[in-house]
């Protein structure tokens, strides 16, 4: 009729019979079955979250208990005992709310009046919210807990057990409710829809359900606001244009999408919990379909969501808007620490923690791994690489064929003698040519005594040779100083041995180039020593920077132009005296052009001797 009061949904299809209730199959067994076989206790504490059925299946109890004709377990619902305990005027039953009646005296009142009789066979007592007795009306109600009268059951709620006081816990049977799952619940919106006869589409429906997070007086009440207002977004805030900005990480679209939620009246708050639940249902859409709140096109669009996102971001946004929220709590504007935290997980190079830095690897990763990165880096690598000087054309090639055929004994000793085309950007050092010149004889009986440090070793055949004299087509890895003083100070020395480490431990790196590094020590006989174990030393550095690398050790403040001058190497020859020095000076450079070979040639390799014996010298073109 048009003059009946409005109910609310939630109190119009209150479950009225076992059978009713949804989503609590193990609580419902327990009860009828303990009806039909007449096996009651005397007391139940029911535990769960709110709107789980804990008062109803209280009264669903209270009616099979004193039910005219009740059927394996279930109450007829029409007689006078269950049609007054609908209606809440049964003496049989006495709900008591604990958050108000907590103090001695209502449990002194409670404990008076329980042994009184009541027109119907069993007198039950509803004690909601019971966890919010005090110790002292707790211990009040205990005696008659334990032994009430024949004719009283009790029923104890509460959606915190663990405040409820051990001693009254042991007393009852504990039945723990559950949330209601997403398609159960689904299911009975659907229900009460139809009978209802609501005029609400699918989507509204379903904005319902995620509202309610299993709570079946939840889902209720927003099914109602959405009938209220026409509308599925009176229930939960529209968070999809929001939730794709972040996931193509447009700081700006966010935004604005959370200035116009935030100008329609939804908190910073509400929408941080809501966009924590829809992070949680697109996780849940990727990895566990048959978890996530949504269906339909809900849930395929939540799928591709996760999929362009990717886990490891989607995890990340839930755990900064999960901090955020508690950041809310304190802020002097929860606006600005909302969208704080929804810009840091839009853009992880905007956060600097590590779960970002880790975010922002993972991308490079799959970006290396599906778009053959690398390979265009190695060729921008190799565009950008300097090419090589190259020597006039009148100096003879590297590859010239009569260095590929196989020498005879008459052009062997020119072949040595003769100096090869060197590129001005990698000649050697001083040192390295006096050397060559003072150790020409012995290095003829022993390539290892004649070989500079840094120069590779002669070639053993005719191809060698050929093959050394090829022009190299890959760039040498040049360590400057900074780089070895760095790694020597941060591992390299500590890892030594202990001997060589004590011995190098006086030293310092003074110079380093292609060639080489030079290594200075106090003296020389402290020079002389650390020779010994200069190998180890040169490693160790190669393997730290995975390339070779060449030591030379020099005197301290005593160390010449290269870093292959000042040698000090076990069987070595010795390094060049001042006086060996002043005598390079006064050489007449005429002297260094080789004895045969046309005009051309002499010039060339008088060129380049010149450059070798002052080095920092370069060519200046007439």
């Amino acid at each position: 009729m048009a003059d009946d009061p409005f109910v609310s949904l939630y109190r119009r299809f209150r479950p009225g019979r076992f059978d009713e209730l949804r989503g609590q199959d193990h609580v419902v067994r327990a009860l009828q079955s303990a009806v039909r076989d007449d096996r009651v206790s005397h007391a139940y504490l029911f535990s769960g979250p709110r709107g789980t059925g804990k008062t109803s299946s209280a009264r669903i109890l209270a009616k099979a208990l004193n039910c005219a004709a009740p059927v394996d377990g279930e109450p007829c619902g029409v007689c006078t005992s269950c049609t007054e305990i609908t209606q809440g005027t049964s003496l049989d039953v006495h709900e008591l709310d604990a958050a108000s009646n907590n103090g001695v005296d209502a449990m002194r009142d409670l404990v008076a009046h329980a042994a009184l009789g009541t027109p119907g066979r069993w007198k039950v007592y509803i004690v909601d919210e019971v966890h919010m007795l005090s110790n002292a009306a707790a211990n009040a109600l205990l005696k008659t807990l334990e032994e009430p009268p024949s004719h009283v059951v009790f029923v104890l709620a509460t959606t915190d057990p663990q405040k409820v006081p051990p001693t009254i816990r042991s007393r009852t049977q504990h039945l723990e409710f559950r949330l209601i799952g997403a398609e159960t619940l689904h299911a009975l919106l659907e229900s009460v829809r139809d009978e209802a006869g609501l005029k609400v589409d699918e989507e509204a429906v379903q904005a319902a359900v995620r509202r309610g997070r299993g709570s079946a007086r939840d889902a209720l009440s927003a099914l109602d606001q959405v009938v209220a207002s026409g509308s599925s977004d009176a229930a939960r805030p529209e968070l999809s244009d929001v939730l794709l900005a972040v996931g193509h990480g447009t700081v700006a679209e966010v935004l604005v999408s959370l200035s116009a939620l935030l100008a329609g009246g939804w908190g910073p708050q509400q929408l941080a919990t809501e966009l924590v639940d829809d992070l949680r249902q697109v996780f849940l859409a990727a990895l566990a379909p048959e978890l996530c709140a949504v269906s339909g096109p809900s849930r395929a669009e939540f799928a591709t969501l996760a999929e362009s996102m990717g886990l490891a971001r989607v995890v990340r946004g839930m755990e900064i808007l999960g901090r955020a929220l508690i950041d809310m709590r304190d802020a002097p504007d929860a606006q600005v620490v909302l969208e704080i935290a929804v810009v840091r997980a839009t853009r992880p190079d905007l956060d600097s923690g590590i779960e970002a830095l880790t975010e922002r690897v993972a991308a490079l990763e799959r970006g290396i791994a599906s778009g053959g990165a690398p390979g265009r880096a190695a060729a921008h690598a190799e565009a950008a690489a300097p090419a090589p000087r190259r020597m006039p054309e009148s100096a003879p090639p590297a590859s010239a064929p009569q260095q590929a055929s196989a020498p005879t004994p008459s052009s062997a000793p020119q072949q040595a003698t003769a100096p090869p085309p060197v590129d001005v950007a990698r000649r050697p050092s001083v040192g390295a040519v006096l050397r060559r010149q003072q150790g020409a004889s012995e290095a003829d009986a022993s390539p290892a005594r004649g070989t500079p440090v840094g120069a590779a070793p002669a070639p053993s055949s005719p191809s060698a040779a050929a093959a050394q004299g090829a022009p190299r087509t890959g760039a040498t890895r040049v360590i400057d100083r900074d780089s070895l003083t760095q790694a020597w100070g941060d591992s390299v020395l500590r890892n030594l041995p202990a001997r060589v480490k004590a011995l190098f431990s006086a030293g310092r790196f003074v110079a380093a180039d292609q060639n080489g590094a030079q290594f200075a020590l106090p003296n020389a006989a402290h020079r002389d020593r650390c020779a010994e174990s200069v190998s180890q030393v040169e490693a160790a550095l190669s393997a730290h920077f995975g390339a070779p690398v060449t030591l030379a050790l020099v005197v301290d403040g005593d160390s010449p132009g290269g870093p292959s001058a000042g040698v000090a190497r076990p069987g070595a020859p010795p390094p060049p005296s001042d006086a060996g020095m002043a005598d390079l000076e006064e050489e007449d450079p005429g002297d260094l052009m080789p004895a045969s070979g046309d005009e051309t040639d002499h010039m060339s390799a008088a060129e380049a001797r010149l450059l070798e014996a002052f080095p920092g010298t370069s060519e200046v073109a007439e």
